[in-house]
Formats: C-alpha cells, structure tokens, sequence
C-alpha cells in the first residue's frame, strides 16, 4: 500500500540533534554520547511516520529509543515529531537499516528490536528483499542482550508464517512468546498509523514476540 504524502516540515525547527545518517555514527555506536547518557536501548527497524518511536519514547523515559528510516523525508518528519514532543530519550537515522544493524549496532547491547509492518515484497521474485532475512535475523541476535525481545508484526498471514519458520531455523531466539492482544481505547490509540488504519478496516494484526536466550 502505497504511503500517504508528508506534510510539509517547518523549516526553522533544527533536526541536528535528532537525526543522523549512517556517515555521523560511530561504529560501534556509541549510545551514551548519541543521547547524553547510558540507558537500555531500543531500535525500530522502519519507522514510518514515527508514532510508535514518539509514543514508546514518552510512555518508557527510562529507555532510549532509536528509529531508523531509509527514506529522508521520512526520517525527518519522525525527527520532527520527537522535537515537538519535547523527547530527548529518542532519534531517528537516515539509511539503510540493515547496514545500522550489521555495522554500527554494539553486540550485545540492545534490549529490544522492533519490525513493524515491514514491506511484503508480493511477488515471489521480490521476497529476497523482505527486512525479516537471514541475514538480518542474525544480525538481531547478535545486537539483543541475553533476555532481549525481538517485536514482529505484519498484516500478511503469509510473511507472518514464513518468518515465523525462518526465525526457528536460522536464529537462536526463544519464541513466539505469547503476545497479549490490545484493544485501542480510542482512535489515536494504536502503535503505528498502519495498525491504525488496519484495524479501522477491521483487518487482522499478526503478532509475535521472540527473546534471546541467556
């Protein structure tokens, strides 16, 4: 489904302490001077239009929150989202995520992993290019601390099942784990804009949890 259009950013906010490229980390990164201070860190693998890395940020100011969007524009409007919020606890980058994961993310220093609604690449020709790939899901074992929790949810019962038996036999992840269903309260509460939009089409949200083990 195609992304719905971007409202235009105001040009006097100053994104420089909210979003990155890949150029400006450093590898491995090194969270306490990206966010002032060292705390458990969570990163989202595509952030879309950031509410979930703004909402996550805000109910959890204990944790810090990094989102990564390979699209600029997109990154962007997340950055400026967490300004207007007044969040400090979170950032967005710039790029390809999966380079973020093989190359700037610490072993072992992550707490947990969110994939949201990640692109299904229909066609059986594409689905080399799906986010949840080897390659990828190694690179998420190795990033999680021990106990660390990999979030996955998708709308496509396919890709659901699929990655489901690709996580089993390629990583070392406990899981799934049982994932509590939510009921929104209202109709902003939902934990991306695409569950949203989803759910009011009362479509269904395939879940699932996996946790590395110690």
């Amino acid at each position: 489904m195609a992304r719905r259009a971007l409202r235009k950013l105001n040009p006097t906010i100053d994104l420089a302490r909210h979003l990155y490229t890949l150029e400006q980390l450093s590898a491995p990164l090194d969270c306490a001077t990206l966010f002032g201070r060292d705390a458990p860190l969570e990163v989202e693998m595509g952030s879309g239009k950031g509410l979930f890395i703004s909402s996550a940020a805000a109910a959890r100011p204990g944790h810090n929150f990094l989102g990564v969007e390979i699209a600029r524009k997109y990154a962007a409007h997340c950055a400026a989202r967490l300004i207007r919020a007044g969040l400090t606890n979170a950032a967005m980058v710039a790029g390809d995520g999966l380079r973020l994961f093989r190359e700037f993310l610490p072993t072992s220093g992550v707490d947990a992993v969110h994939v949201y609604f990640p692109d299904p690449w229909w066609k059986a020709r594409h689905r080399k290019r799906r986010v949840l790939n080897e390659a990828f899901l190694v690179d998420v074992v190795r990033v999680l601390k021990p106990g660390g929790i990999l979030h996955f949810w998708t709308d496509v019962e396919e890709y659901f099942l699929s990655s489901l038996e690709l996580i089993a036999q390629v990583s070392q992840l406990e899981g799934p784990l049982p994932v509590p269903e939510h009921t929104p309260e209202h109709d902003l509460d939902y934990r991306t804009h695409f569950e949203r939009r989803k759910r009011k089409d009362n479509l269904p949200i395939y879940r699932s949890e996996f946790r590395r083990r110690d």
